[in-house]
């Protein structure tokens, strides 16, 4: 099933957007470029400005620097660049990548009640997805609605923690997920995200997965928040399920994280306010004719974006390139596919289609990570590859 091409990809109000991205553009001196999105669709190359996303976002006026490079060298149209962000891309043309570069890729786990209570469930049923049924319908007797209104790391909190160790039901999901310490893992390296399009990898030996779609910051070295963009953070439910220290081996594969397909960026008709008001939606279409969706309100978070980003960026913990960071998802798909109280799993072929109004639509198709194109232009090939374009330059404010 093809991965659609049209504007829908772009935030509703993309022409009044401030919208920063990362195309690989061909030719002999071509390679990875940041763009911009003019209001009339136009295309334009920015690198000449500013070499990476990274060094982008570092400019305290980083808004008006890309609105004045905008008479930049116009690369082509957004429908045309859409339309071949795929998997089956023509090589020599124009292609969306993931909008960042030398960032740390980081993600936020356990931060709605709802995704807090299938990590608990996955946990109990040590990977096994013919458990969870009626693991969920114990958790939920004991817990009910209890958690909902909790403040992490409050005395309510606290005494929430009390009740469920004397019945047993104490999790280390529910330690970060109500308690003073929010979790914030690597959810994979610097370039190693795919983009708008790409296959998306599930480890092969996986029976019980599903997508995580997350609104995801972009954050400069500072720890201020200058943009948003959409992620999906796959998840190997089996794999996390055995054991919390197989976190990576669930969580860090070829192709299992997506992002893109634009951050857009803070200015005066979009912030944080805005992410928080957020509604992301998820849809996967499989070549069976199965269709699932669901929803994610950001107006549910347990943790405020901003705290979020002060666990993960600060005195004890530096980004001198800055990071993105995955927010976290209310949504873990419970719905039957294969068999009746097996729940979710993805398919190969599955559509995935993450979206919030103003964020746009980020759309990949699923693989098996060893079939998906292996990961070969890290740092160090970018560094080369800018110098080789002599755009290689100190450029920090």
């Amino acid at each position: 099933m093809p991965v659609s091409t049209d504007l829908s990809a772009l935030p509703l109000d993309w022409a009044d957007a401030t919208l920063i991205g990362r195309a690989w553009i061909p030719g002999p001196d071509g390679g990875p470029s940041p763009i911009t999105v003019l209001p009339d669709g136009s295309v334009v190359d920015v690198a000449s400005t500013c070499a990476t996303i990274s060094a982008w976002l570092e400019r305290e006026d980083a808004v008006a620097q890309l609105r004045a490079a905008r008479g930049g060298r116009i690369v082509g149209d957004i429908g045309t660049l859409l339309a071949n962000s795929r998997h089956d891309f023509i090589p020599d043309r124009p292609r969306l990548l993931a909008p960042c570069d030398l960032q740390a890729i980081k993600a936020a786990g356990v931060t709605f009640v709802q995704s807090m209570l299938e990590r608990v469930i996955e946990e109990q049923a040590r990977g096994d997805a013919s458990k969870a049924e009626a693991i969920r319908a114990r958790i939920e007797a004991i817990l009910g609605g209890n958690l909902a209104s909790i403040r992490p790391g409050s005395d309510d909190a606290a005494r929430i923690k009390q009740l469920l160790l004397e019945q047993g039901a104490w999790s280390q999901y529910l330690e970060v997920g109500i308690g003073p310490d929010a979790e914030i893992f690597t959810k994979t390296q610097p370039m190693a995200s795919v983009g708008h399009g790409a296959l998306i990898g599930l480890h092969p030996a996986s029976v019980w997965n599903n997508p995580e779609p997350e609104v995801v910051l972009a954050v400069d070295s500072r720890g201020a928040i200058r943009g948003a963009t959409l992620g999906n953070d796959v998840n190997l439910r089996d794999f996390e399920g055995r054991s919390a220290l197989l976190l990576s081996k669930a969580k860090d594969n070829n192709g299992s994280c997506s992002i893109g397909p634009f951050i857009r960026l803070f200015d005066d008709g979009f912030g944080l306010d805005d992410v928080r008001r957020a509604e992301v939606t998820l849809d996967v279409y499989g070549e069976d004719g199965f269709h699932l969706t669901g929803r994610s309100s950001m107006t549910r978070i347990s943790r405020d974006p901003e705290d979020l980003v002060r666990h993960a960026i600060g005195a004890n913990h530096q980004y001198p390139d800055g990071l993105v960071l995955f927010l976290g998802t209310m949504f873990a798909p419970v719905e039957d596919r294969d068999a009746p109280g097996a729940g979710f799993t993805h398919h190969v072929g599955d559509r995935v289609v993450i979206a919030a109004q103003r964020l746009g639509a980020l759309e990949n198709i699923v693989t098996t990570s060893d079939k998906a194109p292996p990961w070969t232009f890290g740092t160090g090939e970018l560094m080369r590859n800018l110098s080789s374009r002599g755009i290689l330059e100190e450029q920090r404010p």
